[in-house]
């Protein structure tokens, strides 16, 4: 039987294998594998085919209604008129969001992912007897696996 199971980098993993080792799991049947981090910077704007779930047009649209608005009100006392105006300030304020969304993206957001860390995770495949199924299952999950599968 083998059981496969994926850790953090942490020291989760050491004591795990520690205690693996304790309960008679020899070196030998116990492989740990790292992934790679992802070496390509990720992409700001979305294509057909790929999308991360983050608007950059979600700002713009709310202050291009604001700006609008405002605008078509003052367009009243200015010589071109409310609709120039209105459609002026819309323009204005979908850029001004814009700008506030893609600088927040680049900017804050790659810094607070640098911060965080982001690191690899590790995957665990032990082999035992199926006796010892159960008590690898309780030993892996008890040192924090996030997932552990079984295969006979």
């Amino acid at each position: 039987m083998q059981l496969f199971s994926t850790f953090e980098h942490t020291v989760h993993i050491e004591m795990a294998l520690a205690t693996l080792e304790k309960k008679g799991i020899k070196q030998e049947n116990i492989f740990v594998v790292p992934l790679d981090n992802r070496k390509e910077e990720r992409k700001v704007f979305d294509n057909l085919h790929r999308s991360d779930g983050t608007s950059l047009i979600d700002i713009g649209a709310a202050l291009a209604t604001a700006f609008s608005v405002v605008g078509a009100s003052i367009g009243f006392k200015l010589a071109w008129g409310p609709i120039y105006w209105g459609l002026i300030g819309a323009a204005v304020g979908f850029l001004i969001g814009f700008a506030i969304r893609l600088f927040t993206e680049l900017i804050i957001k790659k810094r607070r992912r640098l911060l965080k860390g982001f690191h690899s995770e590790i995957i665990l495949i032990v082999d035992c007897e199926e006796s010892q199924g159960e008590m690898v299952e309780n030993i892996l999950f008890s040192h924090f696996a996030m997932g552990v599968a079984k295969v006979k």
